[in-house]
């Protein structure tokens, strides 16, 4: 496998394939149901929920969404075994194209301090780390 990515929305025969693409990237949390996590997405702004498949097998993902003011991109993964092909940066070009068709003037990402390797991707995609401290409160437990 190492063809051309086709980057298309989210589908729901995507749903197990997209899971564990999650579970192999390590970005699942014991807190953070995969699988409402996917149901709440597709039920606010669903085109924003892209995968990439190359040869016909799911490698890749990115949760994106615009609420007026910022943007905001989660689980951003690409297979382990597909690293290092631009396949995340393709996806990002797309996420980015889609949020400034939207009038988005920024995008806000998250990325835990310990994930020193997407720390680094993100910074040589032109994000610089702001001044400001992401705080979080769970209303829905799951």
């Amino acid at each position: 496998m190492g063809g051309t990515m086709k980057i298309r929305p989210f589908e729901a025969r995507d749903e197990p394939a997209v899971v564990a693409l999650w579970k192999a990237c390590e970005l699942t949390r014991p807190w953070n149901d995969p699988h409402k996590d996917i149901a709440r997405k597709l039920e606010v702004q669903p085109e924003l929920f892209l995968v990439g498949e190359v040869d016909g097998a799911l490698v890749a993902s990115a949760m994106a969404g615009y609420e007026g003011h910022r943007g905001w991109v989660n689980y951003l993964a690409v297979a382990p075994a597909c690293r290092g092909r631009g396949y995340a940066r393709l996806l990002m070009a797309r996420v980015e194209t889609e949020l400034l068709r939207r009038g988005c003037p920024k995008i806000n990402i998250q990325v835990r301090g310990s994930n020193a390797a997407a720390l680094g991707f993100y910074r040589r995609l032109g994000y610089v780390q702001d001044e400001s401290v992401s705080l979080g409160k769970r209303l829905i437990p799951d």
